[in-house]
């Protein structure tokens, strides 16, 4: 079996490669100053009539830029310019968009072969999954950099297709190592990016979220203030009125589906402490937790879910494969909550030796719940493919969207398995979570470095 995959994964890496090159892109051969009558033998945009203008700019570097023949030649629809890092021209971006047309054909190719896979009707809902896309503010051609943000607006061609129920972005939205202004304003990018008045949205928060990595790096004062990313990030999401919360406060929101009920939960809930010198006494990147505000609120929702299948999204996964806490503080006792829920138990929660801003009492009573029962949990941040079952609770990891190149420490081994390469379609990674509880089955489909499809049973 593993066999198996390795050829399939070789064969997908090998299409990709043929795909970069100037047969599929033809207009990379346009170096010479000029103007140029381009068509569908140079795969231009939904295959027309374009006019390729390329010019130098003030400091000797080529550009192409694609106008339709009908239109005013220096109305632009399409720009690229040369970068001597690659010995190429970058993708086509849409003017005003930022987004590459060569990547929403990629993904209506994509919509086409997973509809004819998922059922219509009750009980089968669809949610869009993106996470880490880590941007940053650098035009890197093999790392985390400014095409985070490009990720996030091609994800957003996926509601195009009305095939979306609801769409998270599970954390890790900014990488976290710009200065504090440039964080915020990264947020407020995404932010503007990511929202939607077609498809109902969930903001997660990630480790990476309060730009603690600049922190870490410069040694200084804690670069956001308290709740900055939560200011930023969370009144659009609360402001839908087909979520609904106990409070604004935590990040916890719940979204219906027929009888599908998907939870959000915040596993980057860390006290916000600064000592004498103004830095934090938890690094948030480092201090994945749940706290007992949190925990109270989602038990209140899980007491008034009957009926109800439940998903949790969250960034960190609370537990690993053998069963053991992956948070910093709590990770195992959200778990055990879950399974407590399942089995309609009543009881009490406890801590053990964490600090005192983490002491978990809360109680519970889920004797009173009928019909319902958490069947899975979503996540990210590990920056790979992964899951397991325990409990009878389906744990689903995705891959990051971010680009991780071979070449960097960081890099994962399932990421540098991949070799993600900038334009490719390797470059980023996104899903479509097809949830059919007529069936009793999830199908996670991916697209860019993410398995085609896995499929489990509820």
């Amino acid at each position: 079996m593993l066999d198996f995959f390795a050829k399939k994964l070789a064969q997908v890496l090998n299409n990709h490669k043929q795909e970069n090159n100037n047969d599929t892109d033809p207009m990379q051969g346009f170096l010479k100053v000029g103007e140029y009558s381009v068509g569908a033998q140079e795969n231009t945009p939904d295959g027309g009539n374009y006019t390729l203008t390329v010019y130098k700019d003030d400091h000797g570097i080529l550009h192409q830029a694609l106008s339709p023949e009908e239109s005013d030649k220096l109305a632009a629809t399409y720009v690229r310019r040369f970068d001597s890092r690659l010995g190429r021209f970058r993708a086509f971006q849409n003017r005003k968009t930022g987004i590459r047309y060569n990547v929403t054909d990629y993904l209506d190719n994509f919509l086409e072969q997973i509809k004819p896979q998922i059922r219509s009707g009750n009980n089968s809902i669809n949610i869009g999954v993106l996470t880490d896309t880590h941007y940053k503010d650098t035009d890197s051609v093999d790392f985390y950099g400014n095409n985070g943000l490009i990720h996030v607006r091609e994800f957003n061609h996926l509601e195009k297709s009305g095939l979306l129920h609801l769409k998270a972005h599970l954390g890790d939205w900014i990488d976290g190592s710009d200065a504090g202004l440039i964080g915020e304003s990264e947020l407020i990018k995404l932010r503007n990016s990511f929202k939607s008045t077609r498809t109902p949205f969930a903001i997660i928060k990630g480790n990476h979220d309060e730009n603690d990595k600049f922190d870490e790096h410069h040694d200084l004062k804690a670069s956001f203030p308290e709740n900055e990313f939560e200011k930023i990030m969370w009144p659009i999401m609360y402001a839908q009125k087909e979520l609904k919360y106990i409070s604004r406060y935590h990040g916890v929101a719940y979204f219906d589906k027929d009888d599908l009920r998907v939870i959000f939960v915040n596993t980057s809930d860390v006290p916000y402490i600064l000592d004498e010198q103004g830095k934090k006494k938890y690094d948030t990147k480092l201090t994945l937790a749940i706290r007992e505000d949190q925990v109270e609120e989602l038990i209140e929702i899980l007491s008034n879910s009957s009926g109800k299948k439940i998903i949790l999204l969250s960034h960190g996964n609370p537990i690993n494969r053998k069963g053991g806490n992956a948070l910093k503080y709590n990770g195992r006792s959200l778990h055990e909550l879950l399974v407590a829920f399942n089995q309609r138990e009543k009881g009490r929660m406890h801590s053990h030796n964490v600090p005192p801003e983490f002491t978990l009492s809360n109680d519970f009573d889920f004797t009173n719940v009928e019909n319902a029962r958490v069947i899975a949990y979503f996540c990210g941040h590990r920056h790979v493919e992964d899951q397991f079952r325990i409990n009878g609770i389906q744990y689903i990891l995705f891959n990051c969207s971010a680009l991780m190149g071979p070449g960097h420490a960081l890099t994962t081994k399932y990421n540098k398995n991949w070799n993600r390469q900038i334009d490719d379609i390797t470059e980023f990674a996104g899903y479509v979570v097809n949830v059919d509880l007529v069936k009793s089955q999830i199908q996670v489909l991916g697209y860019g470095a993410a398995s085609f499809k896995r499929v489990f049973s509820i």
